[in-house]
């Protein structure tokens, strides 16, 4: 006999409750959402504010009543996810309580309108969550220009990463440039150790790991061995027309007006570019003016180029760093 299991969080009282079943009645999926010591529906309860309790597949939320439905979104979603036969982690349930992921929940939608964004990577399948990262990599797949605006932790680099590889794989497109301005973060470049390009490697390692995830260690350093994959800072650019590429410019924000200007106009040909960067992380040199914010005004009306704009709620990253996003604008604004 299933005894019955609970998880609650902070409740200063209970005005409705919700029951449910999951099917199919899989015990082996129901522990993977679960989670061992039922972790996973303690992370859930506590971040919604209810009371989770079960026996084997029969749930019962409460809670405030947009809470209690919000959990039972996630709860439904979470266990669709348990089919793959793969354990929920921690980072797939706070995605799935993410604000923009719980109104995309909430929102009814197709069944088949998912499948039109998840990117196809050899190691991972990508699936965007909520609805501007879904806007951002429709815009990447149907634009020749596109830029990825807003705070860390909204996944711009990475599914930007990932529409390059998929468009190599589907031979789209003949190589994939990471370019990145090499601005010091606080740091000058002199006291690195190394050559130019060891100096510069530590700036581009976010690239780096993403390729790794989606194409493995030994794959990433055979195709930059053949310059499949190219990985240079902005300075290396001029001159070049890049055609046949898919070009990713990160950091962007640190990039100077004629830095910008000179990048753009680079592309050539059967290319895809996507500009990344966060206007409120400048490092440029005091009084100098930011390319990105500049392309912004500049470009923002320019038909065939996308803009996809990012918020605080689509940080995809532990829940603390929406938390601090939120407090750096509003101390910003004042």
């Amino acid at each position: 006999m299933n005894t019955p299991s609970s998880a609650e969080g902070r409740l200063d009282g209970h005005s409705s409750s919700a029951q449910f079943s999951l099917e199919p009645d899989h015990p082996q999926r129901l522990a993977s959402l679960c989670g061992l010591a039922n972790d996973n529906l303690k992370l859930i309860a506590e971040r919604l504010d209810v009371r989770i309790t079960n026996r084997g597949n029969q749930f019962e939320v409460s809670g405030e009543t947009d809470q209690v439905s919000m959990a039972e979104r996630a709860i439904k979603q979470l266990y669709k996810e348990t089919g793959g036969q793969r354990d929920l982690t921690p980072d797939a349930i706070h995605l799935a309580l993410q604000p923009s992921e719980a109104q995309r929940l909430k929102a009814p939608t197709k069944m088949h309108d998912d499948k039109l964004y998840v990117v196809h990577t050899p190691k991972l399948v990508v699936r965007p969550r909520g609805g501007n990262q879904k806007r951002y990599v429709h815009s990447v797949l149907n634009h020749d220009i596109n830029f990825g605006i807003g705070p860390a932790g909204t996944g711009k680099t990475y599914l930007a990463v990932a529409c390059a590889v998929q468009a190599l794989q589907k031979d789209e497109v003949r190589r994939i440039l990471l370019v990145r301005p090499a601005v010091e973060a606080g740091e000058k470049l002199g006291f690195l150790p190394g050559d130019l390009s060891q100096k510069v490697d530590p700036y581009l390692r976010p690239l780096y790991d993403a390729l790794y995830d989606m194409l493995g260690f030994e794959k990433v350093d055979r195709l930059i061995e053949r310059n499949v994959i190219e990985v240079a800072p902005l300075a290396y650019m001029r001159g070049r027309t890049l055609s046949h590429s898919f070009i990713i410019l990160d950091e962007s924000q640190n990039t100077t007006r004629e830095q910008m200007k000179m990048f753009l106009t680079r592309i050539g040909f059967g290319s895809t570019a996507v500009i990344t960067g966060d206007p409120t992380q400048i490092d440029l040199p005091r009084g100098q003016a930011s390319g990105l914010r500049h392309a912004i005004e500049v470009l923002e009306n320019i038909e065939g180029i996308s803009f996809t704009h990012f918020e605080s709620s689509d940080v995809v990253r532990h829940p603390l760093v929406q938390r601090i996003v939120d407090a750096y604008e509003a101390k910003e604004d004042k």
